[in-house]
């Protein structure tokens, strides 16, 4: 078997011959897929994100599927539901669009509370249960849900229960100046998107490499000092004076499976201070909340938490 290190840049070497930029999407999907996590991306519409997980699944050789969250969705259309079988007159239950090995959820937040409900208890579970029975999905399974920023038409807030399910949140920014004029240059010429996922990208992996990995990967040392760090990390959200309700311990788990995972992508088969740092900013975002007198001041949750990992000693390791 490849090492994390060996798959890790490969995938991102093949994912930037199609996509350009959003570094922290791309590493933090990587390490969220390897750590059996699933991410929550906040931007605007036209970044580039069905572009992005069908690529990734071309690469790594998995499923893709698409919801298309709206108000009207119902759960059963996630799910799936029983049919008649009209030649046996018995019910058989017909797989949803949940079946699938790399899901994206386009604009989670436009759709009632009980339907992404059901999304988030197959993301814990790994499972559909439907009358009595249970149909366990395929490994790996990584949810990539995408909603507005809150501020736009028609959205909802997702209960902080349910964005807590979610190993990291990524905000995809526009592009560089630099980085927007490739993105014209290379898909300016109106090419069918399938044929160029064809043509121009290969499987990197497969499902079973990944599974591997990902066991591979939980193995990785991480040093009782750096547990310390993580954990004041995470109890420090809760006494910050500018959040009003803190990380839950999920919050601990998060980073340090993701810690484990980055070292591991590195090279190393031990986790640093340096990998928790990298991806607190995504692990913790959503996980917080601010008071309404930080939100009154136009206080950001990314500088608050900036602040907060620099008033806590880094161990040495």
């Amino acid at each position: 078997m490849r090492s994390t290190k060996e798959v890790f840049e490969a995938v991102s070497s093949e994912l930037h011959k199609i996509f350009i930029g959003q570094e922290e999407l791309v590493l933090t999907t990587l390490v969220a897929l390897m750590s059996g996590g699933h991410i929550l991306i906040e931007s605007l519409p036209g970044m580039g994100k069905t572009l992005f997980v069908r690529s990734l699944g071309t690469i790594l050789g998995c499923r893709f599927g698409r919801i298309q969250f709206t108000a009207d969705l119902m759960p059963s259309d996630i799910t799936g539901a029983p049919l008649l079988d009209m030649r046996t007159q018995e019910f058989r239950f017909r797989p949803g669009p949940v079946f699938t090995q790399l899901l994206l959820a386009d604009e989670i937040n436009r759709s009632p509370a009980k339907t992404h409900a059901a999304l988030l208890e197959i993301m814990q579970e790994y499972r559909v249960t439907v009358d009595g029975t249970s149909h366990v999905l395929e490994r790996p399974f990584l949810v990539l849900a995408t909603q507005n920023p809150i501020e736009s038409e028609g959205t909802y807030n997702l209960p902080e229960a349910q964005l807590d399910r979610f190993m990291f949140k990524v905000v995809v920014e526009y592009p560089s100046e630099q980085e927007e004029e490739r993105i014209l240059t290379l898909h300016s010429q109106m090419v069918d998107l399938n044929k160029r996922l064809e043509s121009e990208l290969r499987a990197i992996t497969d499902p079973v490499e990944l599974m591997a990995i990902s066991a591979a990967n939980a193995q990785v040392r991480v040093e009782p000092k750096l547990v310390s760090y993580i954990n004041r990390l995470v109890r420090q959200t809760r006494k910050w004076p500018t959040f009003y309700l803190g990380a839950s311990p999920r919050a601990g788990l998060s980073l340090m499976q993701g810690a484990r995972t980055l070292a591991a992508a590195r090279g190393r088969d031990f986790a640093i201070p340096d990998d928790v740092v990298e991806i607190v900013l995504p692990a913790l975002r959503h996980r917080v909340v601010m008071t309404a007198e930080a939100e009154v001041e136009g206080l950001k949750v990314d500088d608050q938490l900036r602040q907060l990992v620099k008033s806590i000693e880094v161990p040495r390791t």
